[in-house]
């Protein structure tokens, strides 16, 4: 779920804008956060995933084909990061995940056997499970298609934020707002599921684009600093203490992390019970430092067409036309977005 900022960040701080506007930037994906959108998003009426003739779903393989070469031929360049060692703070978020997809499961094939499937729908979404199989097949899918990707030490979205903080990314694409607190510079929400989208339970669509959160404007605006805004993440709520303290949204938080300044005398002055059990400084601190792997490369090659075809047609049963169309409109993509920019670049600095 993450930390919930939507309502403290001012008009001044967010943008709505078409994906063209992002083009030529390195985008740094928090990739289990995009699949888990596939995985929700990419399904039939009833509700059943895409899967191979073998009952394994391919949903999320689908949807980061398919979107990664929209990305690419729009100018902008995808780098994934992957989730390293779950912190032990998360715990019981993890826990309470899986309690709410299997509570989600059970209303699933409740609706189904009802014959109510747009309920059905409406909770398969729920219910997506991204397995280790799932996951390594992800990267040999974007090895293929010659897209970098990037092994976190721990949370994906402290990764991201790194590559942002550090230059080498525009910004980090998620749908949660963690990275913020992680210090990227920009967050660009929306980015798997830009297009039109139906209205839950309405015969209705709505066009979702890409937004743009500025850290820097965030702060500005609201008059605080990153490590007040990390303590107002910790008192309304993270994965790491998901019920937050009892009493306090996010303006109220506001309020009394502004009101004592200092961001951990803020957080200590909350009475200790307050917290349910949680270390909120503790908290606080893997938010300002978290683990982070250094060592990252990010490169981008030429696609692997036969590669491609044997992860997706040979392996998962993907419509053989469809794919090499796929792989057609990659190729003249990375031609002309990465492979033609990174000659000029190469002939300045040469």
């Amino acid at each position: 779920m993450g930390v919930d900022l939507r309502d403290l960040i001012p008009s001044a701080a967010r943008r709505e804008v078409d994906v063209s506007a992002l083009k030529g930037e390195v985008i740094a994906l928090d990739a289990y956060n995009m699949l888990h959108q596939f995985l929700a998003a990419i399904r039939q009426p009833d509700g059943t995933p895409l899967m191979d003739r073998e009952g394994r779903v391919t949903s999320h393989l689908s949807g980061l084909f398919y979107r990664t070469i929209s990305f690419i031929e729009e100018g902008v360049k995808p780098v994934y990061v992957f989730d390293g060692k779950t912190p032990e703070m998360k715990a019981r978020e993890v826990e309470e995940r899986a309690r709410r997809r299997e509570e989600a499961e059970a209303k699933y094939r409740a609706a189904l056997e009802m014959g109510l499937r747009e309920e059905a729908r409406k909770y398969a979404q729920a219910t997506g499970r991204l397995t280790s199989e799932m996951v390594s097949e992800a990267k040999e899918l974007l090895k293929a298609m010659g897209i970098p990707w990037v092994q976190a030490e721990a949370e994906g979205e402290a990764q991201a934020a790194y590559i942002s903080a550090r230059g080498d990314a525009y910004a980090t694409g998620s749908q949660d707002y963690d990275s913020l607190l992680f210090g990227s510079k920009r967050l660009v929400r929306n980015l798997a599921i830009t297009g039109k989208r139906k209205l839950p339970g309405r015969d209705e669509y709505v066009e979702v684009k890409p937004e743009i959160i500025e850290l820097d404007k965030l702060l500005k605006t609201l008059d605080i600093t990153r490590e007040q805004l990390i303590a107002i993440g910790v008192i309304i709520g993270t994965d790491y203490n998901p019920d937050g303290v009892k009493g306090y949204g996010v303006q109220k938080a506001l309020k009394h992390v502004k009101t004592i300044k200092d961001p951990v005398k803020a957080l200590t002055a909350i009475p200790k019970a307050e917290w349910a059990g949680a270390d909120p400084v503790k908290i606080y601190e893997y938010f300002l430092n978290p683990p982070v792997n250094k060592e990252y490369k990010i490169t981008y090659r030429e696609p692997n067409a036969e590669a491609i075809k044997e992860i997706l047609v040979s392996r998962h049963d993907f419509s053989p036309d469809r794919v090499e169309k796929g792989i057609e409109r990659l190729v003249k993509a990375y031609k002309e977005h990465v492979k033609a920019k990174q000659k000029k670049l190469d002939a300045w600095f040469g």
